[in-house]
């Protein structure tokens, strides 16, 4: 076996490091070449002891402080993301925070108020109409949530592609702890929803406790307009954030079916209305969307924006370049076992639909609930058209080009 060369700089605290690829690095001291060493490392798992063995040996070959870096990378590899409600063992009654209505209530009833939309009344504030039951809960989100520089924080408009993005994001994040493959993964006896939490109900029932209970890396899910973020998310290295955005007719549409669950007297038309004037839930959307879209052109290493249509177009591509945004690339090992494929698989849209957990019981929101079959009509691009007049799609058409015109950005 080749002798070890000594290392300037080592002390007492890395030893129990320097073991650790000594192990790993079996191989290469018996006469593998470096180049198939390096090769090998790379390709290996995620948290695997040679994938951490490669990172540390890359970023920090001498300095006792690798070891540190050796267990974060292996802690975080090992809790993974978790099911929000296999994390939570609680029945929603403890309350761990103070009530969002006694800090901001004033501030919230001195907002522009729309009359009742499917049942909810809207707020204006800082340019964006929030559902007013949630008003209370962004804000407070806005100002009390505390990012983990590992958190992905999943953004969408309403109805435009949110169960999917969650569905791939979990898969792809916890590939480690729960094999896209196996029978017993989460995915297959939960809704997505359940999986990652949405933060306006979280802090608007007051369980913000609850997040601080999962283990690290955390996945939230939020409407929230970016310009409405707290800022601990939208400065600095505080988290990263994936956008998802849609086409604005299929949305409209996506929205209406979804939005008759709750009333069932409202018209396609009074939804496009809504979208139009730019009084619908979150909206505008132009400004929803651009908020977004600017932010991930300012800061491309922290938020990604992301297309339906693309998403669907080349899933398995968007898979990958969802798990290296968020530091969890495929290996190559991984690509050779068909992993990606089998993150696409689980999370096609037939797979979701016809879970038996997928086509019984509902979401209970703080103000409703909804059944579990309302996430999953038809996964599809273009039902616009089985709808919409042309000229109700030429003026959505319209408006969106003037609203996104000179920004880079087509609906």
């Amino acid at each position: 076996m080749r002798e070890v060369p000594a290392r300037p700089g080592r002390r007492g605290g890395a030893a129990g490091c320097r073991e650790g690829w000594l192990i790993a690095l079996q191989p290469f001291f018996a006469g593998e070449t470096p180049t198939a060493s390096e090769q090998r490392l790379r390709d290996a798992p995620f948290g695997s002891p040679e994938r951490i063995t490669w990172l540390v040996w890359l970023t920090s070959q001498a300095d006792p402080r690798s070891c540190v870096l050796a267990r974060e990378l292996s802690s975080m590899a090992a809790t993974g993301p978790v099911p929000f409600e296999d994390a939570v063992d609680d029945d929603g009654t403890v309350l761990t925070a103070r009530d969002p209505k006694e800090e901001f209530g004033d501030l919230i009833a001195a907002l522009p108020r729309k009359e009742k939309f499917i049942l909810i009344g809207r707020r204006l504030y800082k340019g964006f109409w929030l559902p007013e039951p949630y008003a209370l809960g962004i804000l407070a989100f806005q100002r009390r949530f505390t990012p983990r520089p590992d958190d992905v924080v999943l953004t969408s408009y309403p109805k435009c592609g949110t169960t999917w993005l969650k569905t791939l994001v979990f898969a792809a994040m916890a590939r480690d702890a729960y094999p896209p493959a196996a029978a017993d993964h989460p995915l297959r006896r939960l809704n997505p929803h359940a999986c990652i939490p949405f933060m306006e109900d979280i802090f608007t029932k007051r369980q913000e406790a609850k997040l601080d209970g999962l283990p690290s890396p955390r996945l939230v899910h939020t409407h929230t307009p970016y310009a409405l973020l707290p800022e601990t998310v939208t400065t600095g290295d505080g988290c990263k954030v994936v956008y998802i955005c849609r086409d604005p007719k299929d949305m409209v549409v996506s929205m209406y079916h979804y939005l008759r669950r709750l009333q069932p007297d409202l018209s396609l038309a009074g939804t496009f209305h809504s979208v139009l004037d730019g009084t619908v839930l979150y909206g505008p959307m132009w400004d929803h969307v651009l908020g977004y879209w600017h932010a991930s052109i300012a800061r491309p290493d922290r938020v990604l924006f992301l297309k339906y249509e693309d998403l669907l177009r080349n899933t398995g591509e968007h898979v990958r370049k969802l798990a290296e945004f968020m530091g969890r690339p495929f290996s190559g090992a991984e690509e050779a076992a068909g992993t990606v494929e089998s993150v696409v698989e689980l999370c096609s849209f037939d797979k979701m639909k016809n879970l038996d957990v997928n086509k019984t019981g509902t979401i209970e929101r703080k103000y409703h609930s909804i059944a579990h079959d309302a996430f999953f009509r038809k996964g599809v691009t273009g039902d616009w058209v089985n709808h919409m007049s042309p000229e109700m799609a030429s003026r959505l058409d319209e408006i969106f080009r003037d609203k996104l015109r000179g920004t880079g950005l087509t609906a």
